[in-house]
């Protein structure tokens, strides 16, 4: 059986693309939070980018072909914009720090 045939894979991956775009969607709203809700709102997306990282490490080591596909593709998308997938993750994280920090001196 194939990586994305899995039926678990496919409710997984499409509960965390739900989820990842319904945070951005609400994250355009993000400088009308009040601190609590921006404190929750980067705590859901801390966990959303969690589970990002544990997929995606699935896919790297998975010998599926269409999995190593999936993490050639994502590398050569962000290989335009001159990021490796470590680095995207890294930026995330940076971010989202950089957000919490700008909470704690309001």
């Amino acid at each position: 059986m194939g990586f994305f045939d899995s039926e678990i894979v496919q409710q997984e991956a499409m509960k965390l693309f739900q989820d990842y775009q319904s945070l951005m969607q609400l994250g355009s709203d993000y400088g009308k939070f009040d601190r609590e809700g921006k404190k929750i709102y980067i705590d859901q997306m801390e966990a959303v980018m969690e589970r990002y990282r544990i997929f995606m490490k699935r896919f790297e080591l998975s010998d599926d072909f269409m999995a190593q596909m999936t993490v050639e593709q994502l590398k050569t998308q962000l290989d335009q914009f001159g990021f490796t997938p470590q680095q995207m993750f890294d930026q995330m994280h940076r971010t989202l720090e950089r957000m919490k920090a700008e909470i704690k001196e309001d």
